[in-house]
């Protein structure tokens, strides 16, 4: 009996201590979801399953829409850190487009170099056959006269003229890419009266990776600047 009490005084010293504890920083239970959840459960056990604890549900409502804002916060900053290390790829690619000596050079780069930079499985170079430019580097794509519309338009009801295409790879592709892809991205490009249609193809074994719901503000400034490297190799 003796140790029975013994115990009996120890637990209630540890109590007192807790309680004494928590009445001087009654804060730590607030920020400690997991304590608060089960106060309310017990709380609501206490009162019976005929009788609703108004502030319980407020609880839980805020605490889902805590977590909904906390999710939301996650998404934004890690959106805003791929579009930083997005910008970044897209500037380095567009450095080594630059670099360049000559016509041969700048094509050769394309798969070689600029592909791995941009994490892409393929990056191709179509030009519609034409004299006006001869001699072009073997690695460039010759398309017939009309090509390159009728590659745009596969797979689309409604063609989107000269606008970037995303989409998943169509066949109509495929040989322009040499391997199995699995999405690509068309950069159609109008380089002048005196020269045939261009584009540049994209490809990636990740579906995902070009998608019609994707923006394409940094396809764009990358396609801004090939026409205009592309143009200086032309006629250099």
């Amino acid at each position: 009996m003796a140790d029975r009490g013994q115990d009996t005084e120890t637990a209630s010293a540890l109590d007192q201590e807790t309680r004494e504890r928590l009445l001087a920083n009654p804060g730590a239970i607030l920020a400690d979801r997991d304590l608060m959840r089960a106060l309310v459960a017990a709380r609501e056990a206490d009162i019976g399953e005929n009788v609703i604890d108004i502030r319980g549900r407020a609880m839980e409502a805020l605490e889902h829409r805590l977590d909904r804002l906390e999710a939301q916060h996650e998404n934004v900053i890690a959106t805003a850190y791929d579009n930083q290390s997005s910008t970044a790829v897209i500037h380095r690619a567009v450095i080594g487009l630059l670099e360049t000596a000559d016509l041969a050079a700048f094509v050769d780069s394309l798969q070689s170099a600029i592909a791995p930079l941009l994490r892409i499985e393929t990056l191709r170079l179509v030009i519609e056959e034409s004299p006006a430019v001869p001699g072009l580097p073997e690695d460039v794509v010759l398309a017939p006269e009309g090509g390159i519309a009728r590659i745009v338009a596969a797979g689309s009801r409604t063609p989107r003229g000269d606008d970037i295409v995303l989409r998943p790879s169509e066949p109509v592709t495929q040989p322009i890419h040499a391997r199995k892809i699995a999405s690509e991205a068309l950069l159609p490009f109008d380089l002048g009266a005196d020269l045939p249609r261009a584009m540049l193809v994209m490809g990636s074994a990740d579906a995902a990776r070009f998608m019609p719901a994707h923006g394409t503000d940094l396809l764009r400034f990358f396609g801004q600047i090939f026409r205009l490297v592309l143009l200086m190799r032309l006629r250099s």
